[in-house]
């Protein structure tokens, strides 16, 4: 199940039983709270599958676009996994144009694959890795290319369990170490995500999440996806993906 994080001004659903409408709407209006999960029900069933590239079935909202995302997350963790859209014809339709229907922002870590997370497949989502989803020109460039040129109704950024490049930012925070070469720009980029309340690896788990949520934060923050934000048909979205279970939980 996802669960979510965006930058408005509504208030987070209430705990308890909120509805499935009030959960969507505090995801896609804005930021929510740090470690609340987004219960999306069974919008997409575990079985159901996934419409195809182009399709008038294919999401076109950030709604849509998560419980997609959902969807896939959960044929994936269940082991019911479709690897859809690899077909002769796909491919041959999908040489013409593209019409994905997410952007996620995920980490180079190679136990992360988005397709293979969300279980989607050729022209579904447009992915863009950075080593701890560090931004820097090109991959703003990159998702602003998904948002303004392919229309793209959500962005969703990556964190995920045991991510190295954040517990180097951190090893290297507390001991002062310079790291090498390029490595080093990755640890200053994370640096002000570190969660210094925390020790040892739990320190490391809550800078992930910060890191995250910072990322989507400043992605929210850039003036033409704000602008798209504010008329309804952009979300920006932090998530982490866990290792241990394959699931991935939306930060609010």
């Amino acid at each position: 199940m996802l669960s979510k994080t965006y930058t408005s001004n509504t208030a987070p659903a209430r705990e308890g039983k909120p509805s499935r409408r009030a959960l969507l709407r505090t995801a896609v209006a804005g930021t929510a709270t740090a470690g609340s999960v987004l219960a999306l029900g069974s919008a997409f069933p575990a079985s159901a599958a996934p419409p195809a590239p182009g399709s008038a079935t294919r999401p076109a909202t950030p709604e849509q676009a998560l419980r997609e995302l959902e969807a896939g997350n959960r044929r994936w963790r269940t082991y019911r996994q479709q690897h859809p859209h690899e077909s002769p014809s796909t491919r041959l339709r999908l040489a013409t144009a593209q019409h994905p229907f997410a952007v996620v922002l995920g980490c180079v870590d190679s136990r992360v694959p988005p397709e293979l997370v969300f279980d989607q497949g050729l022209g579904d989502l447009l992915t863009v890795r950075s080593a701890g989803e560090v931004l820097d020109e090109a991959v703003l460039g990159s998702i602003a290319y998904g948002v303004l040129e392919l229309a793209i109704p959500l962005v969703l950024v990556l964190g995920h369990q045991s991510c190295g490049a954040v517990g180097a930012a951190v090893h290297a925070d507390e001991t002062g170490d310079r790291l090498p070469a390029h490595i080093q720009y990755l640890a200053d980029q994370i640096r002000p995500s570190i969660d210094r309340s925390q020790q040892g690896a739990a320190r490391v788990s809550a800078t992930i999440d910060a890191h995250a949520r910072r990322t989507r934060d400043r992605l929210a923050a850039e003036p033409d996806l704000a602008r798209a934000v504010s008329a309804g048909k952009l979300a920006v979205v932090a998530a982490r993906y866990e290792l241990t279970d394959q699931r991935v939980r939306t930060l609010i």
